[in-house]
């Protein structure tokens, strides 16, 4: 019988000062740590949001649960960035913040779920990620994150760092 070996899906965990219901309004609030062009429905089970980034990255999101305090669980449903060849590396991803108490506090685990090394956005995804994240530290924590901007705005630091990683990984691949 042949072993499937475990992919390394991009994960996380970082901790903030508030309670775990706090944590999770600020979660399902995209608007206030992802970004400001997100449209639809974010704080529903079945609810599905469009997100987009210029004409870097766009993609369609479904919320597949919401446990208050513990758990927001979303599905990608399609995908799009202008930098890769194979469009499907997200598409049916889930992405999953799980949720404890810690310290009077609390702790998120981030996994994106499908997101693994042997992708082409791999590093500019995890970057990415990485820089949302702390936008959402930052929500959670102070109750101002960094989200994109409307598209008339200038973006935030940590999306011109991952544009900087596409843009020095594709002359690369020249």
């Amino acid at each position: 019988m042949m072993q499937v070996a475990q992919q390394q899906h991009f994960t996380t965990t970082f901790s903030v000062d508030r309670t775990p219901q706090e944590t999770f309004e600020a979660i399902t609030d995209v608007h206030g740590w992802w970004s400001q062009e997100v449209e639809g429905v974010t704080d529903q089970v079945g609810g599905e949001f469009d997100y987009h980034f210029k004409d870097i990255h766009r993609c369609k999101v479904r919320v597949t649960e919401l446990v208050p305090g513990r758990k927001v669980a979303w599905r990608i449903l399609d995908n799009y960035f202008n930098f890769i060849a194979d469009q499907a590396e997200w598409k049916d991803t889930e992405v999953v913040f799980e949720i404890s108490e810690k310290d009077g506090g609390a702790e998120i685990l981030f996994t994106h779920v499908g997101l693994v090394p042997q992708y082409e956005c791999y590093d500019v995804c995890s970057n990415a990620w990485g820089g949302y994240l702390g936008s959402l530290r930052d929500l959670i924590n102070t109750g101002e994150g960094q989200p994109n901007p409307k598209e008339d705005g200038n973006a935030p630091v940590h999306q011109d760092a991952a544009t900087a990683v596409r843009t020095r990984l594709a002359q690369h691949a020249r």
